[in-house]
């Protein structure tokens, strides 16, 4: 009878120091010293006490996430852009717990995923929102071993995001560019693949795809726009190969950004396979990847994240 007392005893004490830390702010080193991140700490910090942990090398936010778990931490706050989101987000589905939350404080140049979230421009305002609002479950999606929660880019959008180019960012957003002409002079070959879904099969020579869990990535691309972060489905949007006689036809989908025909083709999937001749170029949130063989799949509300009341994505 005695170890039976003593371990619902430690259960109860597991469980206060759960519920009695506070919330964990895993900042972006490059962000700390800035003026207007630690004022907008020390204004979150007169509604609720937050621990701060300042990343320094490759492998800090990991370390710092299986910390917080390890300490009873309930909410964990990725502080930085999308790629310190990305890289909270990894650590914790690998840990596989179900108990921690978690907040953002957008600091990246884009904040594509934080915006789309109507989560506060105002520094001060965001942090406090992290540490304090309500949960929702949310879905995450895998790549092989990799996660992400907005938006995965492949093929021509990937390769050049490292350089972010106007011309890409024209693009995606559906300017009156000649595309043809575009991927000519980037001197783009698409991509050869075979692509399964839903007991559909398709092979297909690919230029650009986005999978997306959120709706817009590329400072402010809307790809998906009636993506839901907790619908258990990916958006999928690409773009094939096509002759010069068919570009009226490829900017009037870009355009609408709802269309779908030949070139430009968009659907729904809770999971997919991707298979290509050669390895294609991966933008998970900001990480980049490479993948010759890629299964896709929706974790439904694995996830608990800390969003405004009147969020557009759920």
């Amino acid at each position: 009878m005695a170890s039976v007392k003593t371990s619902s005893l430690a259960k109860i004490i597991d469980y206060r120091s759960f519920n009695m830390a506070n919330p964990r702010l895993i900042l972006n080193g490059k962000k700390a010293g800035l003026a207007l991140v630690r004022q907008a700490i020390f204004f979150a910090r007169e509604s609720v006490d937050i621990d701060v942990r300042v990343t320094f090398e490759a492998g800090d936010v990991e370390r710092f996430v299986c910390e917080a778990v390890a300490e009873g931490v309930t909410r964990i706050i990725a502080g930085g852009g999308d790629g310190t989101v990305n890289e909270v987000v990894n650590a914790l589905m690998k840990t596989k717990n179900n108990f921690v939350e978690v907040g953002i404080f957008p600091l990246g140049t884009a904040n594509d995923f934080a915006r789309s979230l109507a989560i506060p421009e105002d520094l001060g305002q965001a942090l406090t929102l992290a540490a304090t609002a309500s949960v929702h479950d949310v879905d995450t999606v895998q790549i092989n071993d990799d996660y992400f929660l907005n938006v995965a880019s492949c093929g021509f959008g990937a390769e050049v995001t490292a350089n972010t180019p106007v011309a890409l960012k024209n693009f995606l957003g559906g300017g009156a560019y000649t595309l043809s002409g575009l991927v000519q002079a980037l001197n783009f070959t698409p991509f050869k693949g075979k692509i399964t879904f839903d007991e559909c099969q398709i092979e297909d020579e690919v230029i650009v795809a986005a999978l997306c869990n959120g709706r817009q990535a590329g400072g402010g691309q809307l790809l998906a726009p009636d993506a839901k972060i907790n619908d258990g489905l990916i958006d999928v949007v690409s773009m094939s190969a096509f002759a010069l006689q068919d570009i009226n036809q490829v900017v009037s989908a870009l355009l609408d950004n709802k269309e779908s025909n030949a070139v430009i083709k968009r659907f729904q999937t809770a999971a997919l396979h991707w298979q290509s001749e050669s390895a294609i170029s991966v933008n998970l949130d900001g990480e980049p990847r490479q993948y010759r063989e890629a299964r896709v799949s929706v974790h439904h509300k694995a996830l608990k994240l800390a969003l405004p009341s009147h969020c557009p994505l759920i």
